[in-house]
């Protein structure tokens, strides 16, 4: 079952497994859709393969039909970059965006230069962290099996976002995404004491991941003098780097004092 199941052209209906740890959908759902959608259009339209996308949470998204609506930026030679927006289907307001760019591939000779040699991480060794949202029902980390140890954390998708865009044993960038969100959370400098929403996500990938797991190494800083913060991290596969990720942290106080259950250092507060 996808996260999110279609209702006709460019409409959306939300799962459970779109939440997030307070009311509405998960910022890394979210902007996963929007790039799954993208995504889904890249063969047909020969795009190429999604190298970044950008996304902003304008406000929260709720747990309602959506609707959606590409927007063509530039396309045709080597780049594509394309637009995609967010609204509740009865509403005029959009709650997000994103600008995904797509490349066509080209193999290029650098004399002496090539992918270094490494053994496969295997991140079935470490244990598996859970953890619940402050609602106490399913949830975006849900659609995920994590893992953590010597300082990365690892994530592989047991659901996919939409059908349609790319399959699990082949990750798209928009799978990528949602573990990626977690990124400052991840890294959190203080626990149970404070809401961090990221209002933006970038993600930036070299390669495709190889296989179905994705790790981060993060690092955040916060500055709760003006209430703000950012994340960032190196993304990786089992055979090394893929890209990084980053993104803005606002502070804010729980809602109505609710405090989350951590995912033992994996599941941050978030959109």
């Amino acid at each position: 079952m996808a996260i999110f199941e279609s209702v006709g052209p460019n409409r959306w209906q939300p799962t459970a497994l779109a939440a997030g740890p307070f009311a509405g959908l998960q910022g890394g759902a979210v902007a996963s859709l929007l790039t799954a959608e993208v995504e889904a259009l890249a063969e047909k339209r020969k795009w190429g393969t999604a190298i970044a996308s950008s996304a902003w949470f304008l406000r929260p998204t709720p747990m309602t039909v959506l609707r959606t609506a590409l927007s063509v930026v530039t396309e045709g030679g080597r780049v594509s970059v394309i637009d995609n927006t967010l609204w509740p289907d009865d509403e005029d307001q959009p709650c997000a965006t994103v600008r995904v760019t797509l490349s066509r591939e080209r193999a290029v000779e650098v004399p002496g230069f090539g992918d270094p040699a490494s053994d496969a991480a295997d991140p079935t060794r470490f244990p598996v962290r859970t953890g619940r949202a402050a609602h106490g029902r399913p949830w975006f980390m849900d659609a995920m099996e994590a893992r953590a140890g010597d300082g990365v954390a690892w994530f592989r998708m047991n659901q996919p976002i939409i059908d349609g865009a790319g399959s699990l044993s082949k990750v798209p960038l928009s799978s990528v995404l949602g573990p990626a969100d977690w990124t400052h959370g991840i890294a959190r400098p203080v626990r149970d004491v404070v809401a961090d929403p990221n209002p933006n996500l970038t993600v930036q990938l070299f390669r495709q991941p190889a296989g179905e797991w994705v790790g981060i190494r993060a690092q955040a800083r916060w500055r709760p003098a003006g209430g703000i913060g950012a994340g960032s991290g190196v993304l990786l596969d089992i055979k090394g780097e893929i890209g990084r990720v980053s993104m803005s942290v606002i502070l804010v106080p729980f809602p109505h004092q609710t405090k989350p259950e951590s995912a033992a250092g994996l599941a941050p507060v978030s959109n």
